[in-house]
């Protein structure tokens, strides 16, 4: 959490760590009313993490949408005509910054707000409770889902956006990241077909962002270390995506595809530990400033 700024933040990360490892310690325990009590410190904070990507979502967004409901509500005649010269190359330098801001954003919001899902699915698993009439099991997986693909890579996907100057790659992986997850927690709701479709949006994403950080990253980091938490982050992509991919494809289409058991020990523990950990530290002994 200290690669994102922010007061709010900064607040929450200073009590994370208790009701996290009591989570964490929660996961071990029989299902129950205990183990249930026991996660529910860890869903408020996370609500209250999602509460503070609402407000920094608004307060990007809401002088741009007050801009453009004044000047649609400007009379015509009062416009100033557009000309070319060097107050327009200005203007479209600034808009060029401003976008690729923007790109940058939709990356951080999707990491503030994604890990309620997964703390909500904590509590209904440990409580027994079959939250939407899901498995057990899948609510289990969900906890992991959307800490790694929707907290980390999101984080991930936008300082890599932001350190690549949110060139095509960059912005493929700041909004595939969040999108793909996004329609894979529809996908829940509305069919396997849609949950496909999440799973090859995020898979781009995620090798867009895995290429970049090889290629444009890896090379300028300062030590042997962290060049190889880099490399590691980035190489276990290659099969940990593929391996998403033919879960999602056979889940859709009835063809012969891993188990979840198979899927949890493999892509859920790689991704975890290879991509999501190692990127993380990789950009905390960069000393990258928080998004």
């Amino acid at each position: 959490m200290r690669l994102v700024g922010g007061r709010g933040v900064e607040a929450l990360r200073r009590v994370w760590l208790g009701p996290a490892v009591v989570a964490a310690v929660a996961q071990w325990l029989p299902r129950g009313i205990v183990a249930a009590v026991l996660a529910v410190p860890y869903l408020a904070l996370t609500a209250a993490l999602a509460g503070v990507a609402a407000v920094r979502a608004w307060t990007y967004l809401a002088p741009s949408l007050r801009a453009t409901s004044t000047a649609a509500a400007r009379p015509l005649a009062g416009r100033a005509p557009h000309t070319e010269g060097s107050g327009s190359v200005t203007h479209q330098r600034t808009a060029g910054v401003g976008q690729r801001r923007w790109v940058v954003e939709v990356a951080v919001w999707t990491a503030l707000a994604t890990p309620v899902v997964g703390a909500l699915a904590l509590v209904a698993e440990r409580a027994g409770v079959r939250l939407f009439g899901f498995r057990l099991s899948i609510l289990a997986l969900t906890v992991a889902h959307f800490h790694v693909a929707g907290f980390a890579a999101a984080l991930v996907a936008g300082l890599v956006a932001r350190a690549t100057a949110a060139g095509a790659l960059g912005t493929t992986a700041a909004l595939c990241v969040p999108g793909g997850t996004l329609l894979v927690l529809l996908g829940f709701f509305v069919g396997d077909e849609v949950e496909l479709a999440g799973a090859a949006v995020l898979t781009a994403g995620m090798w867009a962002a895995g290429w970049l950080t090889w290629r444009d990253v890896r090379p300028h980091s300062p030590d042997r270390v962290t060049r190889g938490l880099l490399a590691a982050s980035s190489a276990v992509l290659a099969a940990t995506m593929v391996l998403a991919l033919s879960w999602a494809l056979g889940e859709a289409t009835g063809l012969p595809h891993p188990s979840i058991t198979w899927m949890a020990a493999t892509h859920g523990v790689t991704n975890a530990l290879g991509f999501a950990l190692c990127a993380v530290l990789a950009w905390r002994r960069l000393g990258a400033r928080p998004l």
